[in-house]
């Protein structure tokens, strides 16, 4: 028969932890890598840089597709670091949680602009 002296330690939280803390640094190496893609664009490209040249950059498929990777890489780490302030400090469940809808709306919302900034819907 097993003791039990005093009771047993209850941890509650999210356990997001590791998960998000490499996702994090995931996603700012992505976003290193696709800045150091641009800045090569940028760099290689001929002639002065106008509105001609930068639709010129953006304007094959798969560099729109990998720019709307990014945005929504970037709208997961905002997310993820939003979440955390939120919980972190924060206290009242309701405005944390008008909060939390307040910002993945507003996400979601940034996401639908760059879908209309890349495919000009």
């Amino acid at each position: 028969m097993s003791v039990n002296y005093g009771s047993k330690r209850v941890v509650s939280g999210a356990h997001y932890g590791l998960r998000d803390w490499l996702a994090q640094r995931i996603t700012g190496a992505l976003f290193a890598l696709f800045t150091l893609v641009v800045l090569a664009k940028v760099l290689f490209t001929s002639g002065p840089l106008g509105y001609e040249s930068w639709a010129g950059i953006f304007a094959p498929q798969w560099m729109k597709g990998l720019t709307f990777a990014i945005f929504t890489g970037l709208a997961y780490h905002i997310w993820i670091g939003m979440r955390d302030i939120w919980m972190d400090y924060v206290k009242p469940v309701g405005i944390r949680l008008a909060l939390h809808v307040f910002t993945i709306v507003w996400l979601l919302a940034c996401l639908g602009w760059a879908v209309q900034v890349l495919w000009r819907l």
